[in-house]
């Protein structure tokens, strides 16, 4: 992005924070922009200034109004105070920054549907390459980062990089912010080195179930992440040790179950929400989301089982190669987790 060349005509860079916090059960970026604001401003300001971006936008999800009048008005007191603008603090570097709001689409937290939708456009996926970096928002170079990267920003060049890298394990550094939500006993959002288990987070710091009953499932990484059954929640929660298993960490929202949950029934609403998300622009996305819960409704209805997991199987697979974004490629893994370990909802 340091070398990216701007068009010669207009020589402009992007910074763009992508805000549009939409996975199931998180909220931490919510939280963080409406309790300490400065630090993302911040942290966008000096990437700016690192790679020679003079503008940058913070996409916001239009479900957030307290947040955006938080933001409107931090921005503004930043201009006052020329932590933003042409000038900044006297030092002749510009960055600007402005605040734009998202239409409810889940598929705009996908960083080039994002940039469509900036731009006026519907969110649709761009085909890569050209990456961001390179071709990003109106054909120019634009790095694209979430809340809680942009914001740890500021901590890393006030503490140095050694501070950081010390929390965390193997090549998982820094902290893990993650929220616990869904049939959880105390919910919110717990901020710690990577390594922690999914067991410590939900008993420990959540305290169990809300219901007193005995969990039987926990999604992890939002409502394309697997459900995970109890014989895995002792793994520890980083990047190399969640892959190992099939999961992913994602924004790091864990929503529980207690074991009066119909695995069935979630498997299909996340094929559902895919068929209802997809921004249409591929077809294994678009036709195969809405196969699939077909699909699902006639294993429930214990129609041609085996043929009906056979095609169900081969949906997945297509899906997962053949998907343009994460969107329809990722929304096979909590189906098939949900087979794997829960098969007997499959046969009520």
């Amino acid at each position: 992005m340091l070398d990216a060349p701007g068009d010669s005509a207009i020589g402009q860079k992007y910074i763009v924070c992508n805000a549009d916090e939409g996975d199931s059960g998180t909220f931490a970026d919510r939280l963080l922009m409406e309790a300490d604001p400065y630090q993302l401003i911040e942290g966008m300001t000096i990437a700016g200034l690192a790679v020679g971006a003079t503008a940058g936008f913070i996409y916001l999800r239009s479900e957030y109004p307290h947040c955006r009048k938080v933001l409107e008005k931090v921005i503004f007191r930043a201009e006052q105070a020329a932590y933003l603008g042409d000038d900044i603090r006297g030092s002749g570097k510009v960055f600007r920054l402005e605040l734009r709001i998202g239409a409810g689409a889940y598929i705009c937290g996908e960083e080039t549907s994002l940039l469509d939708s900036l731009e006026g456009k519907r969110g649709l996926i761009r085909f890569k390459p050209p990456l961001p970096a390179i071709k990003g928002l109106l054909g120019q170079p634009t790095v694209v980062n979430n809340v809680l990267s942009l914001a740890a920003v500021s901590t890393i060049l006030a503490e140095g990089a050694a501070y950081y890298r010390d929390f965390g394990t193997g090549k998982s550094r820094g902290t893990l912010t993650v929220q616990l939500a869904g049939n959880i006993k105390r919910g919110g959002l717990v901020e710690l080195p990577f390594g922690v288990t999914l067991r410590e987070l939900v008993e420990d710091y959540g305290g169990g179930t809300a219901s007193g009953r005995k969990a039987r499932a926990i999604q992890l990484g939002g409502p394309l992440g697997t459900y995970l059954p109890e014989s895995q929640w002792d793994v520890a929660l980083d990047y190399e040790a969640l892959a190992e298993i099939g999961g992913m960490l994602g924004h790091g929202g864990i929503v529980v179950f207690d074991d009066t949950v119909d695995m069935a029934q979630q498997a299909r609403f996340a094929m559902e929400f895919c068929a209802v998300e997809s921004c249409g622009k591929c077809t294994p996305c678009r036709v195969g989301s809405v196969r699939g819960v077909e699909v699902i409704d006639h294993l429930i209805a214990g129609t041609q089982r085996e043929f009906n997991l056979a095609l169900l199987d081969d949906l997945c697979d297509t899906m997962i190669e053949g998907s343009l974004c994460a969107m329809g490629g990722l929304t096979p893994h909590p189906v098939r987790s949900a087979l794997e370990h829960f098969p007997e909802d499959f046969r009520r």
